[in-house]
């Protein structure tokens, strides 16, 4: 038998919010734990909410999503957040990602996929909508020829950052590498020295954000 999940919604449009939660009862493994309309009333309560994994709505009025996950990750340091916006612009993507965001996903996705996406969270991913992914790896290869020496990227760590942006778990990377999940690990681990982060979305924020700086 699955675990359950629990989840929150922080969105301001009200009918939104009743869909989705109508999508996690059908789920069966996923309950929906609380829905918010603001930022403000999400960090009042999320913390004692405790839920597994939050849906974060960017425009939410005075205080954005981004916003809100920032000051979440700082109340509730393991909180899986996926953003579920309409936007899907470059810059908003880092900002959310730089925030502590797990994840980006696109509010036309289907049911289906938000699920999928809430379920690989859970499991260690980092879901993005298609689109997302692949404005994110897009930026990967355009920094790619501008690294440091001091933090260059052998071709197999490269590799394995893009993954990671891509919302892969660990055995999909070492599959996609044909190499072992503990070899993964040791790429990673030599990754967030050089880049000198703690974390993957610290790497792949950090990674990324060079586009800006050399632009």
């Amino acid at each position: 038998m699955k675990k359950i999940i629990t989840v929150s919604i922080v969105d301001d449009e009200a009918d939104l919010r009743e869909h989705i939660a109508g999508y996690l009862a059908a789920a069966g493994n996923i309950q929906c734990k609380s829905a918010y309309a603001s930022g403000e009333e999400a960090l009042k309560f999320l913390p004692g909410d405790n839920p597994d994994v939050i849906l974060m709505d960017i425009n939410l009025g005075d205080m954005d999503g981004i916003e809100c996950v920032r000051q979440l990750t700082a109340l509730m340091p393991e909180a899986q957040v996926l953003m579920l916006t309409v936007f899907d612009d470059t810059e908003k993507i880092f900002r959310a990602l730089a925030a502590g965001a797990s994840g980006y996903l696109l509010k036309r996705q289907s049911p289906k996929k938000l699920l999928e996406a809430i379920e690989e969270v859970c499991a260690g991913g980092s879901p993005m909508s298609a689109p997302i992914a692949r404005k994110v790896v897009q930026s990967f290869k355009s920094t790619l020829p501008h690294s440091n020496k001091s933090a260059e990227l052998s071709p197999q760590e490269h590799a394995v950052l893009v993954g990671l942006a891509e919302g892969l778990v660990y055995k999909q990377i070492a599959d996609q590498l044909e190499v072992s999940i503990h070899t993964v690990r040791n790429y990673i681990r030599r990754i967030y020295e050089k880049l000198h982060v703690h974390t993957r979305t610290e790497a792949v924020v950090k990674f990324l954000n060079r586009k800006s700086s050399i632009q």
